[in-house]
């Protein structure tokens, strides 16, 4: 049992423990640790939801609501895990742009950023397939409008399309594999979030400065550990605020509404999460144009690494980039409006807009400030 339990022993204490960490990161580096916290929330309350849930078109919605009546704190898990879902986006969307804020995706922590962007592909597929399962209006309208665009792609989209659907519409074969696909993908997840915490503590983590902290570093436990467990604190109490008093807030008044296939919604909108994507993907006048813009306003994140073109990583030192990193959050939340809003005028033009600024940002922008930068500086 000692030889069992020492490696057990030596791995909580080399990365919880006596971890070095830069003395100088403040609140901001907080959720990468709540990001864990929402991810063993969504699993948990998932796994307890499973138990309860039926996946078949005739009983899904039903059984939602027997969970949601007669289970005994069904209300509680179904909140926790639906709101739960909002709140793990809103904690990893801050700590990507702490990431951009501060140069996390440079060298040598280029690794661990791109892990980052496929646990982020990953959550959108889990997110988006966990919100059919309710049945509701805008789940199978949306899961038809999604899954359609994959018939976008030349010669294997019509085929591609059909296998997701089981047959030749959004039924139930497509509820029961979207219901197992759900059930596995959070697990998966786990495993690359475990990778993307074992990859940053070979080289260490980031700090404000975003300079060499080799020296100036202290134990993880107590001083981070506490300062983590302050901040999970107040995470539960705004998490709490959502679940006690606005449930329904974050979610759409149709997903409320029994799916009918006869009957389609005025006006079909995804999670408030994906929102940004979505307006990208309606702002091209093209199917597969559309596709690829939305796909590759993701992906492009990973080349981060390659386009940044300076040796310095913190905004702080780089007050133009600043500048341009404000417009690149407020282009975000002008994303975010527009793929709530009709596809209508002026709402086409100010998403055509936005989407071009976004991809300007990290094409033209970021590979032109880093050699601006340092012209102003050898001046």
């Amino acid at each position: 049992m000692r030889v069992l339990k020492r490696p057990v022993i030596s791995l909580v204490n080399d990365h919880l423990i006596d971890y070095p960490t830069p003395i100088n990161i403040h609140y901001a580096w907080n959720f990468g640790f709540l990001s864990a916290m929402c991810l063993i929330i969504q699993i948990l309350t998932g796994i307890f939801l499973a138990m309860h849930y039926t996946p078949h078109v005739n009983l899904a919605f039903a059984s939602v609501e027997h969970i949601m009546r007669d289970v005994n704190f069904g209300w509680l898990l179904r909140y926790l895990h639906a709101n739960g879902a909002s709140m793990f986006f809103i904690v990893v969307y801050v700590h990507l742009f702490r990431g951009l804020y501060f140069g996390s995706y440079t060298n040598p922590r280029h690794i661990v950023w791109i892990i980052g962007v496929v646990i982020l592909f990953l959550m959108i597929m889990t997110a988006f397939i966990g919100y059919v399962l309710p049945w509701g209006q805008m789940s199978l309208w949306g899961a038809t409008v999604i899954t359609n665009l994959v018939s976008a792609i030349p010669l294997v989209g019509n085929s591609i399309v059909a296998w997701l659907w089981g047959g030749f519409s959004v039924d139930n074969a497509t509820l029961n594999r979207f219901f197992s696909l759900h059930y596995l993908l959070p697990f998966i997840i786990a495993a690359a979030s475990l990778l993307h915490l074992a990859v940053l503590h070979q080289d260490g983590s980031g700090n404000p400065l975003g300079v060499d902290s080799a020296i100036d570093k202290v134990p993880m436990y107590p001083y981070f550990i506490v300062k983590d467990l302050l901040g999970l604190i107040l995470f539960i109490i705004f998490f709490s605020f959502f679940i006690y008093f606005f449930p329904n807030l974050l979610g759409h008044s149709d997903n409320y509404i029994e799916a009918n296939p006869m009957v389609t919604p005025p006006h079909i909108v995804p999670e408030w999460y994906f929102l940004p994507f979505y307006a990208i993907l309606r702002s091209i006048p093209h199917k597969l144009g559309g596709v690829i813009a939305m796909v590759f306003s993701i992906a492009i994140l990973a080349l981060l690494p390659w386009i940044h073109s300076t040796e310095i990583r913190s905004s702080r030192f780089r007050p133009i980039y600043r500048f341009f990193y404000w417009m690149l959050f407020a282009c975000c939340l002008v994303l975010g409006w527009i793929g709530g809003m009709p596809v209508e005028d002026p709402y086409i033009v100010i998403g055509q807009i936005a989407s071009l600024y976004y991809f300007l940002h990290f094409l033209i922008f970021l590979p032109l400030l880093g050699q601006i930068e340092q012209f102003l500086i050898n001046l």
